[in-house]
């Protein structure tokens, strides 16, 4: 049980603290367990791409910077960010309730965290304890950042019709980039250099995410102050 504590507990922090900042007009609960859930049931399809790749003889760390980097942004980048992109685009997007650019990382983070818990689930239970805290500050905020970059875009694509598939585009690929270039560290080989690069792909990756948020956030409030203001007028 403590285990199974310590590897869920990161992910449900994180859509905690997302589902707070979504306080003007909050999303309906049952839509963000359903997103959860499929966050966790879309591990199918990246399961099976790197399964394929593996058989095909691609590894995550087979000698070759070239392989390394194909394995870690064409495998498993484009893998795991298109399972949840899919996810949000089919089930999140085209709900009512996704009705302001928030929304769109409120969704997208509860896909990402559904994701990364069933992940972490499986690493913990397999590697143990130390491996949890390892995660806890590295991987499950990781994902949780790729996922606002990507829903970021997807809330601004939801209300720029005009340009909606060039921006969910670009969400996809800046998901991709960051997954992958944080992986392709960590590929490489387990020292304090490599490490400390997939840190800083981190940092800067959270560095964005905060002013996402906050873009946003204040975006909600001027909506919300504007629906108010016509409503009493």
């Amino acid at each position: 049980m403590m285990l199974l504590g310590l590897a869920v507990a990161p992910g449900f922090a994180i859509c905690l603290f997302i589902y707070l900042m979504d306080k003007y007009d909050p999303e309906p609960t049952g839509l963000l367990i359903k997103s959860f859930l499929l966050g966790m049931g879309c591990v199918i399809l990246p399961l099976l791409v790197q399964g394929l790749a593996v058989s095909l003889g691609l590894r995550e760390n087979n000698g070759t910077l070239l392989g390394t980097a194909a394995f870690a942004y064409g495998v498993v980048g484009v893998s795991e960010e298109l399972a949840k992109f899919l996810v949000l685009l089919l089930f999140a997007y085209p709900k009512k309730a996704f009705n302001e650019p928030m929304d769109g990382i409120v969704y997208a983070v509860m896909i990402g965290m559904g994701f990364a818990t069933l992940e972490n689930i499986a690493y913990v239970g397999r590697y143990g304890v130390g491996t949890g805290v390892a995660r806890m500050f590295l991987s499950v905020p990781a994902h949780a950042t790729f996922a606002i970059l990507m829903g970021y875009y997807a809330g601004m694509a939801k209300f720029v019709p005009h340009k909606s598939g060039g921006l969910l585009f670009q969400g996809l690929l800046i998901a991709v980039f960051f997954h992958g270039t944080f992986d392709f560290f960590l590929f490489l080989g387990n020292n304090i250099f490599l490490m400390g690069a997939s840190v800083i792909t981190l940092i800067f990756a959270v560095r964005l995410s905060i002013k996402a948020i906050r873009k946003d956030a204040a975006l909600s409030k001027k909506l919300h102050e504007q629906h108010f203001f016509e409503e009493e007028n």
